[in-house]
């Protein structure tokens, strides 16, 4: 169950994602938190520039193994506005990290594409515990999936 702190965690991965969509980024947004409920590190989608492994979670695991010990990274938690693709749950699991909460699985993402005839991606879909067995996942979160959806709406739409 996701608590007001964590939801509050979830709306700045939203706001974050309105950012990378203002900046022509596909719209994603991720949080680390500590275990006390510290947001540590956020980033935004960064591959409109051409380089499509600049996912936030995947940035977030590399400022966490160089800013982190191995046990402050296995009390802390990414926050997201989209499940982990592959890429990003395996930087996830390699550096440690501890829980995972996000809004809107890969699952409904990848049905929204769909009805929007968005071309599948290069690299399959799968779900975070396919990739990082170990880590503990939380979501969706139905509260919050609308927003999110809205917004890969607005990004699709605007191509």
């Amino acid at each position: 169950m996701v608590g007001d702190t964590e939801l509050r965690h979830l709306r700045r991965c939203i706001e974050l994602a309105v950012e990378a969509l203002e900046e022509g980024d596909e719209p994603f947004g991720s949080v680390l938190v500590d275990a006390d409920g510290t947001a540590l590190a956020e980033d935004r989608n960064r591959v409109a520039g051409g380089d499509r492994t600049r996912h936030p979670e995947f940035e977030l695991a590399r400022w966490a193994a160089a800013n982190m010990s191995p046990e402050q990274r296995a009390q802390a938690t990414v926050f997201t506005s989209g499940e982990h693709c592959p890429m990003c749950a395996a930087a996830h699991g390699w550096v440690g990290l501890g829980r995972i909460v996000y809004v809107a699985s890969s699952e409904q993402l990848a049905g929204w594409l769909t009805e929007m005839n968005v071309p599948p991606p290069p690299v399959r879909s799968l779900p975070i515990r396919d990739i990082a067995p170990n880590v503990v996942v939380e979501g969706p979160v139905p509260d919050l999936a609308a927003q999110v959806h809205d917004l890969h709406r607005r990004y699709y739409g605007a191509r």
